[in-house]
């Protein structure tokens, strides 16, 4: 298998969902860095920044479904979960719908004028936060980079 081939990297068994996840992490991150900075530095532009981000993360979060559920099936052969990988499915899920509603709360609010940070939406991207870093610390173990003590 040659590293330079197209077709081995395309029809790995889930050398896509493990590529694809770095992309709504970095991109909600930043998304939410940028929502805590307009309200401390009064920048609008970054509410625009911010919103971008946010949104890209949610666009970018189903193709990560999609694949992880996709490499469960092919790898697995869609055999029961157990264990941290059950843990990682369910975590990933509810990242993915906390990042969503993040998203919600905040378009909500885009159009209206400057105004504090509320309290819910602070509260969801906290908590987003944390479960995207629980799932990934999860997903560290499943694909062997943390390998268990």
């Amino acid at each position: 298998m040659s590293p330079f081939d197209p077709q081995s990297v395309i029809f790995a068994k889930h050398a896509q969902h493990v590529v694809l996840i770095h992309f709504p992490i970095a991109l909600f991150l930043t998304g939410v860095l940028c929502d805590m900075l307009v309200h401390w530095t009064k920048r609008p532009a970054l509410k625009i920044v911010a919103q971008f981000n946010l949104w890209a993360a949610a666009i970018m979060v189903v193709p990560v479904v999609a694949t992880g559920l996709a490499a469960w099936q092919w790898q697995l052969e869609g055999q029961r979960l157990k264990g941290v990988l059950r843990m990682h499915l369910v975590f990933g899920c509810c990242s993915a719908v906390l990042l969503w509603i993040a998203v919600w709360l905040r378009s909500r609010e885009y159009k209206k004028p400057f105004s504090s940070l509320p309290a819910m939406h602070a509260v969801v991207e906290f908590v987003a936060v944390l479960v995207i870093a629980l799932t990934a610390h999860l997903g560290g173990f499943v694909s062997g980079v943390n390998p268990p003590s």
